[in-house]
């Protein structure tokens, strides 16, 4: 019989003290850049004070996921996750101070930071499989980043293209909703390149309408050709998700304890 190993142990205790360093370098690294923005924009201070606040909210979030993990270690592509979620914190920064009509609906700073946010999602898949180290929270981690970073980027199209667009940003979320009461929709799904290729297309669609130089006919084009493959997809899923609850004679209705 062969002896468990002690590392562990003690890269437990080192993954820790690095979760929480991340995790805070996560909100001080959104919080800046929030900042930055901010005082390039010359707001008013009220509105200032509120995007600033705005950019440490998914952040915050992030790192209280990252501290409740048991033990608290932190993997590379986790850090490229986190860089990723402090970027997320400055555009919703920016949609903030969109709103508030102290800066453009489409700039080349936010382009881009969501140009930069969209490469750092493709980079934290690759450092996962070539590192050797994904774990599930973190691609639980990765998941919600791409929902949060949708709908943000999704918010800050709305205002050029019409309200609409917001339903990319807010599909994942209907369904997580819909999966509250139908809990067929619970299921693992089956790998999809369809489903990968659809997440990759909403994501340069969104990208590229931010762009200040693409007319905004062709921004609304692309934002639609989107939607419209996000709902194929998600159609194509709720469907095998209800064939699969049915074959197996589940029903919307709780399971009864033991």
């Amino acid at each position: 019989m062969t002896s468990r190993p002690s590392a562990p142990a003690s890269a437990g205790e080192g993954g820790a003290s690095t979760g929480r360093v991340d995790s805070a370098l996560t909100v001080v690294f959104a919080v800046a850049g929030a900042f930055l923005l901010t005082v390039l924009s010359e707001p008013s201070p009220s509105v200032g004070a509120v995007g600033v606040a705005s950019s440490s909210l998914i952040p915050v979030i992030a790192a209280w996921s990252v501290m409740r993990r048991s033990p608290q270690m932190i993997t590379p592509a986790d850090r490229v996750t986190l860089l990723r979620v402090a970027l997320i914190g400055i555009l919703t920064a920016a949609l903030v101070l969109t709103i508030a009509q102290a800066l453009p609906s489409r700039t080349w700073t936010v382009l881009i930071v969501a140009a930069l946010a969209a490469v750092l999602d493709a980079v934290d898949g690759w450092v996962a499989r070539h590192a050797g180290r994904g774990t599930v929270a973190g691609a639980r981690l990765d998941g919600e980043a791409d929902a949060a970073a949708l709908l943000v980027l999704s918010a800050l199209l709305a205002m050029t293209v019409g309200w609409w667009v917001l339903l990319i940003g807010l599909m994942r979320y209907l369904f997580v909703g819909g999966s509250l009461i139908r809990r067929s929709w619970r299921r693992s799904l089956p790998y999809s390149g369809f489903r990968r290729v659809v997440a990759a297309w909403q994501a340069i669609a969104v990208v590229v309408s931010l762009g200040p130089v693409v007319p905004v006919p062709i921004a609304g084009a692309l934002a639609a050709t989107a939607l419209a493959a996000l709902l194929s997809s998600f159609g194509r899923d709720i469907l095998l998700l209800e064939r699969t609850g049915r074959s197996r004679g589940e029903t919307s209705h709780p399971e009864r304890p033991d």
